[in-house]
């Protein structure tokens, strides 16, 4: 891959010197997808995570009564109408 091009089309400059390391690096990257695209997947199954993932998505449910409205009230700082008054915060 040409770097000065991919530069080109990203809008961005480069000194002579970026564009030696780079050319490297893009090189690098792509001997290693290479190696990737050489592996063989036929039959494997594909898969969004390494390992498996439990219980990312649970029930919505109450663990138990909770606190009552008037617990709640009673901790907060300030109260109208039997709910808990908030300072203003969009103009």
């Amino acid at each position: 891959m040409d770097v000065r091009k991919i530069a080109h089309l990203a809008r961005i400059e480069l000194a002579d010197k970026e564009i030696e390391e780079y050319q490297g690096q893009m090189d690098q990257i792509l001997q290693y997808v290479e190696q990737l695209n050489a592996i063989e997947v036929e039959g494997i199954e594909p898969t969004a995570h390494a390992v498996p993932v439990f219980d990312v998505i649970r029930e919505d449910k109450s663990d138990g009564p909770g606190l009552s409205q008037g617990a709640v009230l009673s901790n907060a700082p300030a109260t109208a109408h039997d709910q808990i008054k908030m300072p203003k915060v969009v103009e």
